[in-house]
């Protein structure tokens, strides 16, 4: 199990190369869900969402001949992006595996960060190649299946158990689990008392699989969030998540843009779907448990763009 005393460690280390993100309470949505809000905007992170933190606390754990070797990721858009830029600022050769659903804009901005990037038809071939080029020689940097970057990740959750108001609840984006594995971890150190509660997207549920099944399972993958679609979580962030979170809700894709257009209009955030996803599981945590709620949550990333928003809010009748 991850505890405090690594989400501290990993908080000294990347001190100076992540941003302290911003905790503030917002009363658009406080007023659109009827409860206060206070949220965590992790999406003014460098690199536009939390991924800096875990794969910045792994590429300063290097030793020198891991870091001669190269480093390698699998991801759907948002670890591929954090490891390309965050390994350029600290020299360090990455190569990043992005299935043919990554976003284009992932896929460019990991390129003109100096990355190699290869891409497959689909997740599971992106990590077989990987696990490949593991044993080719590279040094894996898993995006959430590895101790040091479930403990970077947990900075978050330890920021926001110092910024924050009383809250009751936090919700938090789940794909593989490394980001909630972390900050529960830190909640249940620093606020024992905060019920937590992770959301998925339809189709990309492998952490609700898990819990009913009892341990990792891999999962089909059809979900337009491709940020959060993972096929199958890790033993590590599944034991985290079962020991430490309340539930894992799961919502429908359409949701997720519309809470995306809500947090846009509300809270003033572009979102992408990711921490879209939030706002109508926020309901359902206040359907659930009532109206003296005060709600978390953590706005994991924003690397959506306006062509990406369009194309959905067309696709879901949005508009």
């Amino acid at each position: 199990m991850i505890g405090i005393s690594d989400i501290e460690a990993a908080a000294e280390r990347i001190a100076g190369h992540v941003v302290r993100t911003p905790t503030a309470p917002s009363p658009g949505l406080s007023a659109l869900l009827g409860v206060p809000v206070t949220a965590k905007l992790e999406l003014l992170q460098r690199t536009g969402s939390f991924k800096a933190r875990g794969a910045t606390a792994k590429l300063l754990s290097l030793s020198e001949a891991e870091r001669a070797a190269g480093v390698v990721a699998v991801s759907g858009g948002n670890h591929g992006i954090a490891l390309a830029v965050m390994a350029a600022a600290l020299e360090v050769k990455a190569t990043v595996v992005m299935p043919r659903s990554a976003p284009a804009r992932a896929v460019e901005i990991a390129r003109t960060a100096g990355a190699s990037v290869r891409v497959t038809d689909t997740m599971d071939e992106a990590f077989s190649l990987v696990e490949r080029l593991r044993q080719e020689g590279f040094t894996l940097v898993h995006p959430f299946d590895d101790p040091v970057v479930v403990a970077g990740q947990g900075t978050v959750g330890l920021e926001f158990a110092a910024d924050a108001d009383e809250v009751t609840d936090v919700l938090v984006s789940v794909g593989g689990g490394g980001l909630i594995a972390g900050v529960a971890a830190a909640l249940r150190a620093r606020r024992p008392r905060v019920r937590i509660w992770g959301v998925e997207t339809e189709g990309a549920q492998a952490m609700s699989q898990a819990l009913a099944a009892g341990g990792p399972v891999p999962v089909a993958l059809s979900s337009i969030v491709s940020t959060l679609s993972a096929p199958s979580v890790s033993q590590l962030t599944y034991d985290q998540v079962s020991a430490l979170v309340t539930d894992v809700l799961s919502v429908p894709d359409r949701e997720a843009v519309r809470g995306c257009l809500d947090l846009a209009e509300h809270a003033k955030l572009w979102t992408e779907p990711a921490a879209g996803c939030l706002l109508p599981a926020a309901r359902q945590v206040v359907e659930r448990m009532g109206h003296d709620v005060r709600l978390g949550l953590v706005v994991c990333g924003g690397n959506a763009t306006t062509a990406d928003m369009a194309v959905w809010t067309e696709q879901f009748g949005l508009r």
